[in-house]
Order: C-alpha cells, then structure tokens, then sequence
C-alpha cells in the first residue's frame, strides 16, 4: 500500500468532515494549491484509501423509522455467500457483517414500522434457505456516526503548519512585488 502523509492526512481529515467542501478551501486550510488537492485526492481514490463519497438520505423522511441490527445463526458458516446473496434481493438491509461471537452474521436494516420488521423477519430472513435463527436488536437512537480517526500525528501538524508558513510567505513576496 502507498504511503499517505501528513497532507493526505489533513486532507482526509477535511472532508470526512465535509464532502461538499470545495477544494479551493481544503487548499486555503493545508497551505497548497488547488491542482495539488485535486491531484492528491485523485491519488486516494486511485489506491483505495477513498472509496465513495455523497450524501446521506435520512431514512426517517422516507417512511422507514425503525432502525434495526438482527444477529443471523447460519447452520453452517460456508452458506455465507448464499445467505449474502439472498440478503442482497432485500432492499431494507443496508449492511451485512460475517462475525465472530455468537452470530455467525450481522446485519443492518431500516423496516417502516414494527409491522413491517415482523414481515421482514418472518417472511423474508428466516425463510433463506441456511438461517438457523435471528435475534432482533431495536435500535432506539443513534447517538453516534463518524468516519474512522484519520491519526494526524503532532510531526504531521507541525508539517502542515511549515506548508501553510511558506505559501503564506511565498505569497507575500509576490505581494510585495
């Protein structure tokens, strides 16, 4: 894996923050030009370290207000890619983790209401040829979302704050010109 540095850090540490942030102003804030973001931020996505970016939809303004984590027991751990794949034809599920501890899988759904969990649980999961049992967890509120720490270090801090002092510098030379 390609090495990320102090400015790819900062970078990161921007717009996890704000996608939408144009790159004029992650420039402004690191001390760089626009072209090095964009190039460095190519660079991201191109080895992997950047893998999407959008917009989150509130699932709560589409009708779906109950948030759900249901632990799956398969009979055996080598259906996973069968149980995945039937998973995959069921809209509501929006994550799917093969796990250790007591389930075998979990996943992560949104459901209308408790009616609809029922009908997904009882008419949809547990009929996947595989699914052993299921044990439904409600969530009440989410409390916390947030990306991964991005670990600027403090030589990473203080080599950004060199970068953003020189073109501050370099700047005002060519002001005073």
């Amino acid at each position: 894996m390609e090495k990320i540095d102090s400015l790819d850090k900062k970078i990161l540490e921007i717009i996890t923050r704000n996608a939408r942030i144009p790159f004029k102003d992650v420039a402004t804030e690191c001390g760089v030009s626009r072209a090095a973001i964009h190039q460095r931020v190519q660079r991201l996505v191109d080895i992997g370290v950047i893998v999407g970016s959008g917009y989150h939809v509130n699932p709560a303004t589409l009708g779906y207000n109950t948030c759900t984590y249901v632990g799956i027991t398969l009979e055996r751990g080598s259906m996973y890619k069968h149980v995945v794949n039937e998973f995959e034809k069921i809209p509501e599920i929006v994550e799917c983790h093969f796990t250790t501890g007591p389930y075998t899988m979990l996943i992560k759904l949104y459901a209308r209401d408790n009616a609809h969990l029922m009908e997904l649980l009882n008419n949809r999961l547990q009929e996947i040829p595989g699914v052993m049992a299921t044990e439904t967890l409600i969530s009440l509120k989410q409390s916390i979302k947030t990306e991964v720490p991005i670990g600027l270090s403090d030589a990473d801090v203080a080599a950004i704050k060199a970068l953003t002092a020189k073109k501050a510098a370099l700047l005002s030379d060519t002001a005073d010109d």
